[in-house]
């Protein structure tokens, strides 16, 4: 149950050389730290804030969206503005409570493994930033129910090693609308996501032994992928605008891209480089497996065309909509020239590696009915309002800098300080960020946090990233010890 409008003293100085919205700002934001203001609590309407004060409303107005923005406080429709839920008790200032059963965020130890370098807080972590998570909360539990009713209501068969007709032809139409891309069912696979079509292309085009370029640092699933169908990945230089096309190591019978938003580190293939890279596979005789896993979120920035409109002869496009919907589906696509769609369909018959039939029926059915599109245009504008409150934080350069914020669902805060050092700290704060060794196979040549914004509401990236932001202060002073 919401608390009441709480009262709280406050001053506004117009002698002071602080700005008055930052000094307003600046006591709401300890008084939520020192405990004073709970989370629910309502704060005072800005016109009667800004009468109590002796300033306009503009000025409270100011305040209130600086808080905002740092996620300390939240709106709510009609009613009023509001404490975030566990704002104090999230903030570093806060003395952390000792870990423990009775503890409200007892950190959970990362598995063993190369990759373990994860900020992972267990099922009570208050803020969850990993990358590679989508917002599922606001998914129209209509369309929802609606899909999954009309998927129950066909005969429990297989369906083709290829995926339903009808959802190839919906697909086609799917792709061209959102990535450009000109293609027919007949280039159409329905697979279970993209490891599962990179599984169906190495089983069917590669042997083992066989180089296949990887980005470095790149998506460690793909790695693994590829590695269990015995090929010799080998890792491929990134720079900040993608992979660097000139630099790609002989003898690849396949390499594996992401041009669209690397991942991790964010850059977006130039169109010169996309040229390139096509007439370096038409030259060595090599395919490009292109992850285009999150091309429909787009910022700042317009999309560049997917390399598979460019050249479908040489590239195999892969799709999904784990991170424009939900995981759960486990439903995604590829698109490739229709004799090597044939092809691969064999192979996802041989290997019964079919997309769950009541699945494809609820995505036609999504699809179909625009609920598609409808999710992922809503959830373009909700990330868009995340990724801006997490940017402001880290704004200034002073915790480190900013890679890939223009598209996306993450981006890289390059660091000079080893962020592994850091991460039994961000647990103990509630906070579960990945760091960017974990995405190298071989020596890490860089430094930073992974910080995703999906998974977690606008409220939590604001106060997840001052937690990281403050933390990350608080080791570089440490660091440098007393001057």
């Amino acid at each position: 149950m919401r608390r009441g409008t709480v009262e709280l003293p406050m001053a506004a100085s117009r002698d002071s050389t602080v700005p008055l919205a930052v000094q307003i700002a600046a006591q709401l934001r300890t008084a939520m730290t020192e405990g004073r203001l709970a989370g629910g609590e309502r704060l005072p309407a800005s016109r009667a804030l800004a009468a109590e004060l002796g300033v306009s409303r503009t000025v409270v107005n100011g305040a209130y969206a600086q808080l905002f923005a740092e996620g300390w406080i939240e709106g709510r429709h009609g009613s009023g503005t509001y404490v975030a839920d566990g704002a104090p008790a999230d903030h570093p200032t806060a003395t952390p409570p000792p870990a423990g059963r009775h503890s409200p965020v007892a950190p959970a130890a990362p598995p063993a493994g190369r990759h373990s370098r994860v900020a992972a807080a267990g099922p009570a972590a208050a803020i969850d930033l990993r990358p590679g998570i989508p917002w599922t909360a606001d998914i129209d539990r209509a369309a929802w129910r609606r899909a999954w009713r009309t998927a129950g209501l066909q005969p429990p068969i297989a369906p083709h090693p290829a995926g339903l007709a009808e959802l190839r032809a919906a697909l086609a139409v799917y792709v061209r609308r959102s990535r450009g891309i000109q293609c027919t069912p007949a280039e159409i696979l329905v697979t279970q996501g993209i490891a599962g079509g990179l599984s169906l292309v190495a089983a069917t085009l590669l042997r083992p032994g066989d180089r296949v370029g990887v980005e470095e640092p790149g998506y460690p699933v793909a790695r693994d992928v590829l590695a269990a169908h015995g090929v010799q990945v080998v890792p491929c230089p990134v720079d900040g605008d993608g992979l660097v096309v000139s630099d790609l190591p002989a003898g690849l019978k396949l390499i594996y891209t992401t041009p669209s938003h690397q991942y991790p580190l964010g850059g977006r293939l130039p169109v010169p480089r996309r040229r390139a890279l096509i007439a370096w596979a038409r030259a060595s005789g090599a395919l490009i497996a292109e992850d285009d896993y999150d091309g429909e979120f787009r910022y700042d920035v317009a999309p560049l065309p997917a390399l598979y409109s460019l050249d479908p002869g040489v590239v195999i496009y892969l799709g999904t909509t784990t991170k424009t919907f939900t995981p759960a589906l486990r439903v995604g696509w590829l698109a490739a020239r229709p004799e090597l769609a044939t092809m691969l369909a064999q192979t996802a018959d041989r290997l019964d590696a079919r997309a769950s039939g009541p699945a494809q029926h609820a995505v036609l059915t999504l699809l179909a009915g625009g609920d598609l599109e409808r999710h992922i245009r809503r959830t373009r504008h909700e990330y868009a309002r995340r990724r801006a409150a997490l940017t402001a934080v880290f704004r200034d350069g002073k915790a480190g800098h900013l890679l890939g914020d223009e598209a996306g669902l993450h981006v890289v805060l390059q660091t000079s300080r080893d962020a592994d050092a850091d991460v039994a700290t961000f647990s103990q704060h509630g906070v579960a960020v990945a760091t960017l060794a974990r995405f190298y196979a071989g020596p890490v040549t860089g430094n930073g946090l992974v910080i995703g914004y999906g998974g977690a509401t606008l409220a939590q990236v604001g106060r997840g990233s001052q937690i990281l932001r403050r933390v990350l202060a608080g080791a570089a002073a440490s660091n440098r010890g007393p001057g």
